[in-house]
């Protein structure tokens, strides 16, 4: 599978469109401005705290105080506000070797919140989930650093690797080699791209990862909250670090600065991979030039059509989303079980791509046509699951009830992509309403009374069809030989489709466009 990323840079941020052979799947855009993304490390103020709900809402500089539920705690939340307490006091010149911190006991799994949280302390913590709507953001204070192969996790000393490394072999050698380098005080958690990588790679990683803790700790002293510490990195490398594999082969960018940027990060992270990057300079916009306006175009909006002549409709409401799958123009067979079956399938790959596209979390529950045969029914399941696999977002897929819904669960960790592709009518300018077709008679003779007069005594009319088929009805009697009789001039009615109904435009005998 070919995979290829093309980034414009816009005024006001970012636009990023990730493609799985040619396909888009991916839409990310990230304003200049943009501050609260998940990831991002905040020392926060704990402002409430809701015994009802087990929560505390914490000032991290947002417009509405960030939600933090007890079990987004941490089980070593006391050994993270000892240690945010002592990095903040910290004086300038003085460290504190972080191998020798004393990790505190673990918290109760059952435990109070304002048992935790008394005296409403700063706390160090990172964004979970992005402001939503009328929300602020979700807090946790299960502090991880992501690098490309490890994920760092701070105050504990477990190893753990990644289910989707199949081999058993490869797991136990990633754990007995990350067991061996792991520094003291960080648990490491071992990702999916760390398959086949040497120690030496894996090294650096933690290495780096390190450094990083080293300029939260430095960043850490004397800091007062709210504010940040540590933001996480742009759009573009956080993407390449997620998904950079051997089947990425092209990167396109249209500005020289990020361009260079993303040449040192992957220089960084794969050098062998440094090619793959290229500047785009050509006149045609790059989103344009590499087909993704026209996909954005065709898959967002409330129906999305399937090359069958099936099509989705995709509805949205406060507590869930809705996909209503719809039977097409094109049938694989006279057997009415195989057609559902077919258009099932074909559904269930462009819903999984539309979940990504659109960033779609929570509840979806899929509307399916009808299926009696529990075989068909388990291939569909089988099919979503399968199709679903290459998400990045936490989910769920459960079988197809006797209703033929199938509900899906999806994480939801910012707000949902949404574009408008709807344009307005350049007749009614959106309003769903047009001049009066009398009125526009009146307004074309006042303007031809006006030019007769200003010497213009040759001209040529360029109207609608439909209006020229009405100025031109009867060869004596027409409103065209009226309205030349009446000002004395040589007036003639050109039919133009490219005109709208109630567009006119006059024309000299050169040709030239008379301008009012």
């Amino acid at each position: 599978m070919n995979k290829e990323l093309i980034i414009n840079a816009v005024p006001t941020g970012v636009e990023i469109a990730f493609l799985e052979d040619k396909k888009l799947v991916e839409l990310h855009s990230e304003k200049t401005d943009a501050n609260f993304a998940v990831g991002d490390l905040y020392l926060g103020k704990v402002k409430k705290l809701t015994p009802g709900l087990n929560a505390a809402f914490v000032d991290v500089g947002f417009e509405k105080d960030a939600f933090l539920h007890y079990t987004d705690l941490s089980p070593y939340i006391r050994s993270l506000l000892k240690f945010t307490q002592l990095a903040t006091q910290l004086k300038e010149g003085q460290t504190f070797d972080f191998s020798k911190f004393t990790i505190e006991p673990e918290i109760l799994k059952s435990g109070k919140i304002n048992e935790v949280l008394n005296g409403k302390p700063p706390v160090l913590v990172q964004i979970l989930k992005e402001p939503i709507a009328a929300k602020g953001p979700r807090l946790s204070c299960e502090i991880s650093l992501p690098g490309r192969f490890v994920v760092m996790t701070p105050f504990n000393e477990i190893v753990a690797v990644s289910k989707k490394i199949h081999s058993a072999d490869e797991r136990k050698r990633l754990h007995k080699i990350v067991e061996s380098i792991r520094p003291k005080n960080f648990g490491v958690i071992v990702r999916t791209a760390a398959e086949g990588k040497s120690t030496a790679e894996l090294h650096q990683d933690l290495l780096s990862l390190s450094e990083t803790w080293k300029n939260i700790q430095e960043k850490l002293r004397k800091a007062t909250p709210p504010v940040r510490i540590l933001s996480e990195e742009n759009k573009t490398t956080s993407i390449l670090r997620d998904l950079l594999n051997a089947d990425f082969n092209k990167v396109v960018v249209n500005d020289k600065t990020l361009f260079t940027e993303t040449q040192q990060y992957i220089q960084r992270i794969a050098p062998d991979k440094l090619d793959i990057v290229s500047y785009y300079q050509n006149g045609l916009p790059i989103f344009d030039q590499f087909g993704v306006t026209k996909q954005v175009k065709s898959s967002f909006g409330k129906t999305v059509n399937l090359p069958s002549g099936a099509y989705l409709i995709i509805e949205h409401t406060e507590a869930l989303h809705v996909i209503d799958v719809n039977s097409g123009y094109k049938s694989v067979s006279n057997n009415q079980e195989e057609n559902a079956l077919q258009t099932n399938l074909e559904a269930a790959e462009e819903i999984a791509r539309q979940l990504r596209l659109r960033d779609i979390g929570g509840i979806i529950v899929v509307d399916f046509i009808d299926m009696k045969l529990p075989d068909n029914k388990r291939k569909v399941q089988e099919a979503m699951e399968n199709y679903m696999k290459t998400d990045r977002a936490k989910h769920s897929v459960l079988p197809i009830s006797k209703f033929g819904l199938c509900q899906i669960t999806r994480q939801r960790m910012r707000p949902e992509v949404n574009i408008n592709t709807s344009e307005n009518c350049p007749v009614c300018s959106g309003t769903g309403k047009i001049m009066s077709t009398l009125l526009l008679e009146d307004e074309i003779e006042k303007k031809i009374a006006y030019l007769s007069t200003h010497s213009h005594k040759k001209l040529i009319l360029s109207v609608n069809p439909i209006v020229h088929s009405y100025l031109t009805k009867g060869f004596f009697t027409s409103i065209i030989k009226r309205w030349k009789r009446k000002y004395g001039i040589s007036l003639k009615a050109k039919s133009n489709t490219n005109n709208h109904l109630v567009e006119y435009r006059f024309f000299n005998e050169q040709d030239e466009e008379v301008k009012l």
